[in-house]
């Protein structure tokens, strides 16, 4: 378990570092906190163990991995016992639905999660890159549409000197 844990702390630690990349999760970090529940002695443990395997598994870059820590959270988060539990679920599930590209549910959660506490620098972090996600997002779709109008213009203007070459050689 120390192992495990060693592991989440080092990766967390680069948001704490300034970088503004959410971290990654490891397939065998994941392995050793499904057996840490396994092994729960009792339902304090298995809790707190289950908030460790739902953190890893929104930060795994395996889509099912995430899709299951989604679950496990919106399946708990009811069941806090506190406000500063529930801003933990909140958070994670923000992290799940960004890292599933569903930005707007992320940016609601995150949005609940500073109602909570409104200096939390994670979800502010978070929140940054959000936004900042969804503006490259919107520009590249711009981007997009605006070469699709330049191509059915061009299209569209090749068809007319077609048709008016061919009408002045009758």
């Amino acid at each position: 378990m120390d192992t495990h844990v060693g592991k989440l702390i080092d990766s967390v630690g680069s948001i704490f570092r300034g970088s503004d990349v959410l971290p990654w999760c490891d397939p065998d970090i994941i392995a050793g906190f499904e057996s840490e529940v396994a092994e729960a002695a009792n339902e304090e443990q298995k809790t707190e163990s289950l908030m460790r395997l739902s953190w890893a598994l929104v930060h795994s870059r395996q889509p099912e991995d995430v899709n299951r820590g989604i679950g496990m959270l919106e399946a708990s988060l009811d069941r806090s016992s506190s406000p500063e539990e529930t801003r933990e679920k909140l958070y994670l599930l923000a992290v799940g639905r960004y890292r599933t590209g569903d930005y707007t549910r992320s940016r609601q959660l995150l949005e609940r999660c500073l109602e909570i506490q409104h200096d939390w620098r994670q979800a502010i972090t978070l929140q940054r890159l959000v936004e900042e996600k969804t503006k490259r997002d919107g520009m590249i779709g711009m981007a997009i549409i605006t070469g699709a109008f330049g191509v059915v213009g061009l299209v569209a203007g090749g068809i007319i000197a077609a048709a008016s070459s061919s009408s002045r050689k009758r």
